[in-house]
């Protein structure tokens, strides 16, 4: 449990990046299927939430210190 609580900022920014992913997808997305990440939901939302979680560590980080 000590864990989770370490890493908290990194899974909430996951799962907004998640969130955000998959509304990117489903009001902007690619309606020629030609774009890698866009064209799929799932591609789409795992892309931003990893990159929402990334974002989610430099915050720690930066609170770190």
């Amino acid at each position: 449990m000590n864990k989770i609580k370490e890493n908290i900022i990194i899974i909430i920014g996951a799962i907004i990046g998640c969130i955000s992913g998959y509304l990117y997808w489903k009001y902007v997305g690619c309606a020629s299927g030609s774009c890698p990440i866009t064209s799929s939901p799932i591609i789409s939302t795992l892309y931003v939430g990893v990159l929402g979680g990334l974002i989610g560590s430099i915050v720690k980080n930066r609170n770190k210190k």
